[in-house]
């Protein structure tokens, strides 16, 4: 596992040396960075910002990236994209053709990762993102690599486990935004629902950005159904949507498989978030997150969004497949990247597949959690496996 290190001698000495201009040849090395700093996946931007930040923090307390005779200081450059394709497009512009950057984390979400890859796969940029969408890992992704599960990955499991363990519910409503995410994304999920013997009564979609769904949630509740899946919707809409549903008088089972983000749902749900079931990759129990959560906290407070640890990792893995291939030019550290199997991290050894699913190994495999709110604490229910 990769630590957060202190300051040790060493690490003293070599600032020492750096700042007086002996040692080694110091260079800046920009690393850049996208995320919903504004709009539905604000909390998702912000915890990319933080984890990013987190894992340069570390760098630069070793003295930078020492490679050969030099070290390299890393700086990030990180623009909004306001959770949209075109923001992920102008963001990645700005990022390759103004500040001339090479590496990219980010963003979140898969119009905003699809815009970004409009731009940098012409340009060999390498990304490692987030988002769900099967457009984003293909046979010709040589220079994104995914570092969060998607669905594909994730429903079956946790679709099986509710069968397990809720088997009198049948009827399920699924809904979803009128993007990249529903029209590529739900399919799969809808699948896993029908494979384990539900029946999808509804597969609702909503335009980004609205706050009011009570004519959505009347019509589904007057179906008549067992489960409301709430996919991956950004934060504050779940939040809404699980609100909304319970004031309407749903007492059945409200599920977010994807989308992280349970901790935020709940402050905008309040008390009506009780017994809400969501997907979560980050499990701050596990003694091998200690070292991150610790070195959140002395910058942050509040709730720990499961993408800060997921993007302070991206961050970790690149700066290690630069340790090994000895360079920051693009071609070699992307070739580490798709051998660095087994290098530990704070979700395990790097795994990597997807090769019968997208065509390519750029799929990043982590264990992941099913949690629960219950009186008004994140509370684990399951260790699942894609």
């Amino acid at each position: 596992m990769r630590m957060l290190h202190p300051v040790g001698v060493v690490g003293v000495l070599s600032l020492l040396l750096l700042g007086s201009g002996q040692g080694l040849a110091q260079e800046e090395l920009k690393i850049g960075a996208v995320g919903s700093l504004s709009g539905g996946g604000t909390d998702w931007g912000v915890a990319t910002q933080r984890g990013v930040d987190l894992a340069v923090a570390e760098v630069k307390a070793q003295g930078g990236l020492h490679l050969g005779a030099k070290a390299y200081m890393p700086r990030v450059i990180m623009y909004d994209d306001q959770y949209t394709g075109q923001g992920g497009t102008t963001a990645a512009q700005r990022l390759v053709n103004v500040d001339g950057v090479s590496f990219i984390i980010g963003p979140i979400g898969s119009p905003a990762v699809l815009g970004v890859l409009n731009v940098t796969r012409p340009r060999n940029v390498v990304v490692l993102s987030d988002g769900f969408s099967p457009k984003i890992l293909v046979p010709e992704s040589t220079h994104n690599f995914r570092v969060s599960l998607t669905t594909l990955e994730f429903a079956p499991a946790i679709v099986r486990w509710l069968r397990e363990h809720q088997p009198e519910v049948k009827r399920v409503a699924v809904i979803s935004p009128n993007d990249a995410v529903g029209q590529q994304v739900v399919p799969i999920l809808v699948n896993a629902y029908k494979a384990n013997n539900f029946t999808v009564a509804f597969d609702e979609k909503y335009e980004r950005g609205m706050n009011d769904f009570t004519p959505i949630l009347t019509r589904i509740l007057a179906g008549g159904v067992d489960v409301l899946e709430l996919d991956s919707n950004a934060p504050g809409e779940a939040g809404l949507l699980l609100r909304q549903a319970r004031q309407l008088g749903f007492k059945g089972t409200i599920i977010q498989t994807g989308g992280p983000a349970v901790e935020e749902a709940m402050k905008v749900a309040g008390p009506l978030a009780e017994d809400f079931l969501s997907y979560e990759i980050f499990d701050p129990a596990d003694p091998r997150g200690a070292a991150f959560i610790k070195a959140y906290r002395e910058k942050h407070e509040g709730p720990i969004n499961a993408y800060a640890p997921i993007m302070y990792n991206a961050t970790q893995i690149l700066f290690e497949a630069m340790r090994r291939a000895g360079s920051v030019e693009v071609e070699p550290v992307r070739t580490s990247l798709e051998h660095l199997t087994g290098y530990d991290t704070i979700f395990g050894p790097v795994r990597w597949g997807g090769k019968s699913e997208y065509g390519i190994d750029h799929q990043l495999l982590t264990d992941f959690l099913l949690v629960r709110l219950k009186n008004g604490k994140v509370e684990m229910v399951s260790h699942l496996s894609p």
